[in-house]
């Protein structure tokens, strides 16, 4: 079993990066509250995968985009996901939003942050997606499908961990801690990056295979 993907996946979502988000997102939630954003947020992630694993290709082939065109875009978006990782931020972060303030609006309104920001763009964003879509292409059988979506449920069950457990983990850890360990994944997923991306060019054009 290939477990690149599911490797790459843990480092493209990173959950124990979003844990400084939910403990300022559910800041002055009940228990109950906070039990019920996490099982919503890992069920999403778990959606998200699942459904890019089994629909991405169709989704792809009804735009009429390439897979290969859409290697070299997805592995960018890894390499600026892995930017973002190397600067001590989510992976999915992106430079000038301000979802940390929009999600904390939204909490301290009541409304559920479960879905949006937490899953959505926090944990699984574009680059995630892009990720899911690429490695389903390369998926032979109809296991290997299923190990991409049980991939999915690993995923999911990180991040109910890493919530549930948020306090002790940044007790113990830290935010210079969560920051190391988010730096030595973002440089792991630089190189996974180049690499997606370098297959993608030489299908587009084969004479960089020479």
């Amino acid at each position: 079993m290939d477990l690149k993907p599911l490797f790459t996946l843990l480092f493209v979502v990173n959950p124990l990066a979003i844990v400084p988000f939910f403990i300022h997102y559910t800041h002055g939630f009940s228990v109950s509250q906070r039990k019920r954003t996490i099982q919503v947020a890992a069920f999403s992630v778990f959606c998200v995968i699942a459904t890019c694993a089994l629909l991405g290709l169709q989704i792809l082939e009804f735009f009429s985009i390439s897979l290969q065109s859409f290697q070299v875009g997805g592995g960018l978006l890894l390499l600026s996901s892995a930017m973002n990782m190397l600067n001590a931020q989510p992976a999915e972060a992106k430079p000038h939003a301000n979802e940390l303030e929009a999600g904390a609006e939204k909490a301290a309104a009541g409304a559920s942050i479960a879905v949006v920001p937490l899953t959505i763009p926090l944990l699984t964003g574009p680059a995630t997606m892009s990720t899911v879509v690429i490695y389903a292409d390369r998926a032979q059988t109809l296991w290997q499908h299923a190990a991409l979506v049980a991939y999915g449920v690993v995923i999911a069950a990180a991040t109910y961990v890493c919530f549930s457990l948020a306090q002790p983990i940044a007790r113990v850890l830290g935010q210079t801690g969560i920051n190391v360990m988010t730096r030595i994944m973002g440089l792991i997923l630089a190189a996974l990056s180049v690499e997606v991306m370098a297959l993608g060019l030489v299908k587009l054009f084969p004479v960089l295979a020479r």
